[in-house]
């Protein structure tokens, strides 16, 4: 393979990475700094992948460069994701922003989360109607049939775990294996040993006010520092979507999309009716749509080219409590548990198109009322615990169709359109837990109206917050 071409495409990523930092250096805001990396990315990828046809080891090889800058940035951001949770959620219980209606809190932002991953399921069962989608017309190759008895021995495993087991995996058996993120509902775990360690420090409070402070004071310096951590790294973002983007445009297959594009098209409109619901709820609640797309599109951009909502996480939180006028503690909470319950796009839609898609193949009526009914019910109950990383709607699809006893290997026949549409999927994700932590605010009156219609907290939102 020639060396010249690699070169020659790392040269062409790191001129638009300085063409990026130009940008940061003339004041171009963070917003328009990441929307512009977006579109780079595109055109860049496009242009290499046109170029490189002929030649798939030259982007092979490429794409592995450019995973320095683009896989880097996930894995910094996904180090910060635990400390960010633990840290940030302790913190809201020593500045006294949860307290006696944690619980109240906490239920409002899951049943929000549910409530809208049902809508979601009901939107994608309406999609395979509209678009006409069925299952015994998806062409099947040698990577997709691999894959489909992949799953099907996954499905093997999975079935021997029933839904209170699944439940109970949510629960933090050992705090610090949870801290190491090695079990799929991890964040989950540590959102519940952070909020016990709050309602011990309250404790605390009323039989020793010294001992609590000073506990408090440590949290405060910990917090200062992880909250220093994410800054430093929010700063990489528009590099981080520059190269993700590139890489994700150059190495797509195109032809499997254009064979699949009924699938993609109709996955994609589904997506985009369940963000017009969240634009609905918060209209409902009195606030204004268009200030909500505005503050959260460069968190939907990351979402979007990273396809991870666990990355997305850091993002997520500070644009809430800095640009939405959520407080710290909800948003850290809308936030976390929104990266294992009741995902719109991965737990929602997907597994729903899924199911009504193979069930004609056993003999099922997917359109009568009682079938439609139990999907969705099914999606709802098995939103609990899906991982909010790459992979993620895989996983809620096998619960699904396992639960409502079909075939599985479904799944496995979209393989190569997976990546395309886990993009849309991971940023309706982001938006359902940001939906959730606004509403939960303004139903509990502690939304601060000023700073969602401003500029964010004194200007100091997420753009202000990368470039200090």
């Amino acid at each position: 393979m020639p060396v010249l071409p690699v070169v020659l495409n790392v040269a062409g990523l790191v001129t638009l990475l300085a063409l990026l930092y130009w940008m940061k250096a003339r004041g171009l805001s963070f917003s328009v700094r990441v929307l512009a990396s977006l579109g780079l990315g595109i055109v860049y990828g496009l242009a290499l992948h046109l170029l490189y046809r002929a030649e798939p080891d030259v982007l092979k090889v490429s794409a592995d460069w450019f995973s320095i800058v683009g896989s880097g940035y996930v894995k910094l951001l996904q180090m910060v994701v635990v400390p960010l949770v633990f840290i940030a959620i302790v913190s809201a219980f020593t500045k006294m922003e949860l307290t006696e209606n944690v619980g109240k809190i906490a239920g409002l932002i899951l049943a929000i989360l549910v409530g809208t991953t049902a809508i979601a399921a009901a939107v994608g069962i309406g999609s395979v109607a509209a678009f006409d989608l069925d299952a015994s017309r998806i062409p099947q190759g040698q990577e997709e049939v691999q894959r489909a008895q992949e799953l099907e021995q996954t499905f093997g495993e999975l079935q021997q775990m029933t839904l209170p087991q699944r439940i109970l995996e949510l629960l933090p058996a050992n705090p610090f294996l949870d801290f190491t993120g090695q079990r799929r509902t991890s964040t989950i775990a540590v959102v519940i040993f952070a909020a016990f360690v709050g309602m011990a420090y309250l404790g605390l409070r009323r039989r020793d006010p010294e001992a609590a402070e000073t506990f408090a004071r440590l949290v405060r310096a910990l917090e200062g520092v992880v909250m220093g951590m994410v800054r430093l790294v929010i700063r990489l973002t528009p590099y981080g979507v520059l190269a993700i983007m590139t890489k994700v445009a150059a190495t797509s297959d195109y032809k499997a999309i254009w064979e699949l594009g009924k699938f993609v098209v109709a996955s994609y409109a589904a997506l985009a009716v369940v963000f017009g619901i969240h634009l609905l709820l918060l209209s409902l609640a009195g606030l204004n749509p268009a200030a909500y797309v505005r503050k959260v599109l460069p968190v939907l951009a990351f979402a979007f080219t990273s396809r991870s909502s666990a990355a997305t996480l850091p993002l997520n939180v500070r644009t809430q409590a800095e640009e939405l006028g959520v407080p710290q503690g909800i948003a850290n909470f809308a936030g976390s548990l929104g990266l294992s319950i009741g995902q719109n796009g991965c737990a929602g839609v997907y597994p729903a198109m899924l199911a009504v898609m193979v069930a004609p193949t056993v003999g099922i009526d997917p359109w009568s009322p009682g079938f439609i009914l139990t999907v969705i019910g099914v999606v709802a109950l098995s939103s609990f615990g899906v991982a909010g990383v790459g992979g993620g709607a895989t996983f809620a699809s096998l619960l699904v169709l396992s639960m409502l006893n079909l075939p599985v290997g479904l799944a496995g026949l979209l393989i190569s359109v997976e990546p395309l549409i886990d993009m849309g999927r991971t940023a309706v994700n982001v938006s359902g837990s940001m939906t959730a932590g606004l509403l939960t605010s303004r139903i509990t009156g502690q939304l601060n109206k000023d700073v969602y219609l401003g500029g964010g907290t004194g200007g100091a939102g997420v753009g202000a917050a990368a470039e200090a």
